[in-house]
Formats: C-alpha cells, structure tokens, sequence
C-alpha cells in the first residue's frame, strides 16, 4: 500500500448512524450526560453506548470528565460534545495497520490471536438476553447484523437456500486498509466479533467462517443455525 495514502488525515473516523446520533445529543443537552443517559436516548446496550462515546473522545469530537462529589466512592464519568471539535491531523488507517502488524509479526498464531480478540470485545458490545430466554435464529442474526452495522459495516443477512444458512454481506469495512495488508489478522478478528457476539447472546447460531474479499469490497460470513435444546428449568422448590 502506498504509504503516502495511509499518512493522508482524516477529518475524523467515520462516524456511522450511532456515533452521528450520540454526538447530536451530546451538542443539544446543556450539561454532560452519563453512558447509562446516552443509552436511554438512543436505545443502545451500555457497554456499546460507551464504546461509542470514547470513540467520540478518541476523535476531539467529544470530552470525558468525572463528576464533582464530595461523598466517598468512585466519580461517575460523564461526557460532553468537544467545544472545538477534533484537533490535530488524526491517521487511524496507519494506526490500524500498525497493530495488525505487530499481531502478524510477532504473535506464533496471529489468526487465533486476533479472534480471541474479537470474541472479548463481541461479548462485551452485545446485549445479552435475560435468563431462561432463548433468541430464534432469524432474531439472532438481525440482532448481530445491527451490531456490525454500529461497528462501521453495511451489513445485509441474507437467508440462504438450504434451511438455517445465512449470508451475511458486509461492505465498507472499516479497517479496509489493514485488512488488504494483514487479511489473516483483521478478518479473524471479524470473525471472532461476530462468534462473541453469538455466545453473549445465547444464539443457536455458529459463524462457521468469513470469505474476505469475494467481490471488490464485499466481505461474506457464512452462518449456520443449529438445533437448539431445550432450556432446562430451575427444579420448583422442595423437589430436589
């Protein structure tokens, strides 16, 4: 990759519908607002309306601060739209080709490295169902399709021809750069999102495998629903 492009600016990340939206609240509330308010407003799990926000941070769109109190305990930090906007000249391709770099270069399996990367951080941005609750496969899929969708993708789940398959075509991905350098770093980690995200929620659906680059710009996982058991219920008291 010519190395010039990578050390081109960006005006910033792209920010994607979620991102967009936070930062407009952010600008229309007098005060700054916590991660559990951010995702009141905007419908998004906690742990994913923070990831966006010190995304935002991350980018001099937005401020974190902690919160003024005199009693004991750890202040809760809350954040406010940047007064100035982003400053300074912001690489994130070079710095996502950097990373993948030292994974592919120094790590004895950088593959599975970066899957288990993947799997933490799908784990920790999905919403989990409640106990006892199991998700149908076609919910699964929208669920994990609205996920990658906040994570910077064009996703689109397409029900296959044989029963329980699933295509999930994903366009504008947002570590293009770093996937056309380091495709086993960045498409495993990928892969690894979308399986964490499947065990977070419980789903009775496997991501057997993701075909990068099938057509110029289009990425496709392969997903499989499986039978799923029956849950087994707490035994009534006094049964045991």
């Amino acid at each position: 990759m010519d190395a010039e492009r990578l050390l081109e600016p960006e005006d910033g990340p792209p920010l994607g519908r979620s991102r967009a939206t936070i930062l407009e609240i952010l600008h229309a509330v007098d005060g700054p607002l916590g991660v559990r308010e951010v995702a009141q407003r905007t419908g998004l799990h906690p742990n994913t309306a923070r990831f966006h926000l010190e995304a935002l941070v991350e980018a001099g769109l937005a401020v974190r601060e902690a919160e003024d109190r005199e009693t004991p305990g750890r202040p809760r930090i809350d954040y406010r739209a940047a007064a100035d906007g982003p400053g300074g000249r912001r690489h994130y391709r070079l710095l996502a080709v950097m990373l993948a770099s030292l994974i592919a270069g120094t790590m004895p399996e950088p593959a599975a490295v970066a899957e288990e990367a993947g799997r933490e951080w799908g784990a920790y941005l999905t919403e989990q169902p409640p106990p006892y609750q199991r998700l149908s496969a076609e919910e699964a899929v929208t669920k994990l399709t609205g996920t990658m969708r906040e994570l910077g993708f064009d996703p689109e789940a397409v029900a296959g021809a044989d029963d329980g398959q699933y295509r999930l075509q994903l366009r504008q991905c947002p570590f293009l750069e770093a996937a056309k350098q380091h495709r086993d770093v960045i498409c495993a980690l990928h892969l690894g999102l979308m399986r964490g995200a499947f065990a977070a929620m419980r789903a009775p659906v496997t991501a057997d495998g993701l075909d990068p680059f099938v057509e110029p710009g289009l990425c496709v996982a392969r997903l499989t629903a499986r039978h799923d058991p029956d849950v087994r219920r707490p035994a009534p008291a006094g049964t045991r």
